[in-house]
C-alpha cells in the first residue's frame, strides 16, 4: 500500500547515518533474503543490529523528518510539549510557536500537528518492525533478544500515544470497539498489516503483548546509556500502560519493579535545571552534545525561561497557571520551581544573557540552561513510577497504602506533609505539580475524564486562551490526516473523526 512506501523512503532518511556497508544491512533486510537467512546474520554480528535500534533512538530527537524546518517539530519532545499546552497548567503569554495547541485549534486534517504525530510516531515503528524482521524471537543471543525488546517497547509507546492522539479511550470497559489506527507488524510475525482502522481494542492488546516481551526480553541486559530503554524502563512503559488501561494491580506490579534501584530524588537536586541524564533518578532520556542539539528548534527554547530560546527571551514565555501555583503549600520545596516576586528570588540556574523572561510573574524556573544548549531530554524518572503506585492503589480504594507511597515522595518535597489516606484526585494534583512541563497533563485529563476552565476569576491565562473545554470534547483528540487518507485506499474521509 501507498502508506507502507511513505515510511520506507522515511526510514532511508532517518538511516543515513547507520554505515554498516558491505553486508546485507544496506538495504531492507526483507527485500534481500529470507527471514531466517537475516536472522542468521544478525546472530552472526549482533553489533548490525544495534546500529538499526540506535537509529530508532535518534527518530525520536529528528527535526527534520517533517522536511519544512519549524521549531515545533523536533521530535519526541515536541510531540509531549504540544499535548502539555493542551491542558491548563502551562500559560503561554505571548502567543508563539505552539499555540494552536495552547487554543485547541491544532486537530484537522490538514494541519501540521496532526501530520507531525501521525509521522513521528509511524516512522519509529517502521524502525522497530524493521528491526524485528531482520532478527528472530527464538535468537539464543542477549544481544539480538535485547534489540527486539527495544524495538518492542519503542513499537509498543508509539501505539500507546497514537491511539490516545486519534480516539478517546475512556471509559475502557466500553472504548474497545471505537476505530483507532492502523497496525503494521514485522514480516516475520505471522501477522497480517490492519490498514484501515483498527479496533482500540486491537490496538492496546498489541501493546500490552509487545510491552510484556520487552520486558522479559530486556531482563538481565545491561545498557551502555539511559539513551536506551532497559528491563526497568520497559517496565514503566508496562505501568503508564496498565494505568490506562485500569489494571491497577498490573500497574502496582510494574511500578514498583521500575523504580528498583532509583531513589526519589531530594528537595536539594530538584533545582538542578532538569537537563542533565546523569541525575540518578532519571530512568531515560537522551544525552545531548553539540552534534545533536539546535538551539531554537528543541523542547529547552520552548519551556526554558532561563534561556536564550523562545521562552526566555519571552517571545512565548512559558509560566505555570495560578490556581496550580497557589494549590502548592509554601512548606513544599517545589513552590519555588515559579516565581512571584523575582526581587527575593534568584534562580540556582544562572540565566542565559539578557534573558528576561524568568523575572515575569509566576514564570517557571524548574529548567535550565547548561550555557551551550546542550541539555539532555527526560523522558522517564522515578518519581513518575511512585506516583503511578501511589494512584493505582488509591484507584483500588486502598488510600492508606497510596498515602504511604505518596509519602515516599513528599517526605523529599514537603516533609511536614502526614495524611493518612488519600484520594485520586490528591494524588493527580501531585502529578501535575511534580511531573509539570513533562508530557503527562493532557494524556492524564484525558484518561480521567477531565476537562479544562482556564476562564477562573483571576485566571492569569492568555485573553485568547480563557475558555472551557468539557472532557470528551471532540478538541480531545486529533483527525487523521489528509495525506494518510490519501496515501491510505482503506481509510477515507468517512473514516475520519469528527
Amino acid at each position: 500500500m501507498k502508506t507502507n512506501k511513505i515510511i520506507i523512503l522515511l526510514l532511508s532518511v532517518v538511516f543515513l547515518g547507520v554505515s554498516c556497508s558491505g553486508d546485507f544491512f544496506d538495504v531492507p533486510v526483507t527485500s534481500t533474503m529470507t527471514a531466517d537467512a537475516a536472522a542468521r546474520a544478525a546472530d552472526a554480528d549482533p553489533s548490525k543490529v544495534t546500529s538499526f535500534v540506535d537509529a530508532i533512538y535518534n527518530t525520536l530527537i529528528s527535526n527534520s523528518l517533517m522536511g519544512d524546518g519549524a521549531h515545533d517539530s523536533f521530535g519526541y519532545m515536541a510531540i509531549l510539549h504540544g499535548s502539555d499546552m493542551m491542558a491548563d497548567d502551562i500559560v503561554m503569554t505571548p502567543l508563539h510557536w505552539f499555540n494552536f495547541d495552547y487554543l485547541h485549534d491544532n486537530r484537522e486534517w490538514d494541519y501540521r500537528r496532526t501530520n507531525i504525530i501521525w509521522r513521528y510516531f509511524y516512522t519509529v515503528i517502521a524502525g522497530a518492525n524493521n528491526v524485528l524482521s531482520m532478527t528472530s524471537a527464538e535468537s539464543a543471543s542477549p544481544a539480538i533478544l535485547a534489540a527486539r525488546g527495544q524495538a518492542l517497547a519503542l513499537r509498543a509507546m508509539s501505539y500507546f500515544y497514537l491511539v490516545q492522539f486519534y480516539q478517546h479511550v475512556y471509559p475502557v470497559s466500553s472504548s474497545g470497539g471505537r476505530p483507532g489506527v492502523p497496525m503494521y507488524y514485522a514480516s516475520n510475525e505471522g501477522k497480517e498489516n490492519i490498514t484501515s482502522r483498527a479496533s482500540v481494542a486491537t490496538v492496546l492488546a498489541q501493546v500490552e503483548e509487545d510491552l510484556t516481551t520487552a520486558v522479559s526480553n530486556l531482563k538481565g541486559w545491561t545498557r551502555s546509556s539511559k539513551n536506551q530503554v532497559d528491563y526497568s524502563v520497559a517496565n514503566g512503559l508496562l505501568a503508564r500502560y496498565c494505568l490506562l488501561v485500569e489494571q491497577w494491580d498490573n500497574a502496582i506490579a510494574a511500578a514498583k519493579e521500575a523504580r528498583k534501584g532509583y531513589a526519589i530524588m531530594p528537595a536539594s537536586s530538584i533545582f538542578d535545571g532538569f537537563m542533565d541524564i546523569n541525575n540518578p533518578e532519571w530512568m531515560w532520556g537522551y544525552d545531548h552534545n553539540t552534534e545533536t542539539t539546535t538551539l531554537y528548534a528543541s523542547f529547552f527554547s520552548h519551556i526554558s525561561n532561563l534561556t536564550a530560546g523562545y521562552a526566555g527571551v519571552n517571545y512565548a514565555a512559558r509560566l505555570v497557571d495560578k490556581r496550580l501555583y497557589e494549590s502548592i503549600p509554601e512548606s513544599d520545596a517545589r513552590k519555588k520551581w515559579f516565581q512571584t516576586n523575582p526581587a527575593s528570588i534568584k534562580p540556582a540556574i544562572t540565566p542565559a544573557e539578557k534573558t528576561v523572561a524568568w523575572e515575569l510573574p509566576y514564570a517557571n524556573l524548574k529548567y535550565g540552561y547548561d550555557g551551550a544548549f546542550t541539555m539532555d531530554y527526560l523522558y522517564m524518572r522515578a518519581s513518575e513510577m511512585a506516583l503511578i503506585e501511589a494512584e493505582a492503589l488509591a484507584q483500588k480504594g486502598s488510600g492508606a497504602a497510596a498515602a504511604t507511597v505518596l509519602k515516599e515522595l513528599l517526605s523529599q518535597r514537603n516533609p511536614g506533609w502526614n495524611e493518612s489516606s488519600v484520594t485520586v484526585d490528591d494524588v493527580w494534583l501531585q502529578r501535575r505539580i511534580e511531573l509539570w512541563g513533562e508530557g503527562f497533563a493532557m494524556f492524564d485529563l484525558k484518561r480521567l475524564h477531565k476537562g479544562i476552565d482556564r476562564n477562573y476569576p483571576g485566571s492569569n491565562h492568555y485573553s485568547s486562551a480563557k475558555f472551557a473545554v468539557p472532557a470528551g470534547d471532540k478538541r480531545w483528540i486529533y483527525r487523521i490526516p489528509q495525506s494518510e487518507i490519501q496515501e491510505n485506499p482503506d481509510i477515507s474521509e468517512a473514516d475520519n473523526n469528527e
